[in-house]
């Protein structure tokens, strides 16, 4: 298991991004939350296998179809995360 950070940026708030990366979670098995930032930003923080990692950042980039996602940043953390599921905050 590993854990990571992520940041999304480009137009993804008001275009159900949130709600598509917590679907794809879900199917891969992958934990955490994602919330939006004030800089218009997506933040989330997620743990899961690697190989399902690798997959859900594929996925992000894509994203659902009225988000432009301009650039992802991630990085591996350390600090193990516990969650039961993939939430969204509000």
């Amino acid at each position: 298991m590993k854990s990571l950070i992520i940041k999304v940026y480009g137009r993804v708030q008001g275009v159900g991004y949130r709600y598509f990366a917590q679907k794809h979670a879900r199917k891969l098995g992958i934990k955490g939350f994602a919330e939006n930032k004030p800089d218009g930003s997506v933040y989330m923080e997620i743990t899961g296998e690697e190989e399902n990692l690798k997959k859900f950042i594929e996925i992000l980039k894509e994203g659902p179809p009225l988000a432009i996602v301009e650039k992802i940043e991630y990085e591996e953390i350390n600090k193990r995360l516990e969650y039961s599921n993939f939430e969204i905050k509000e």
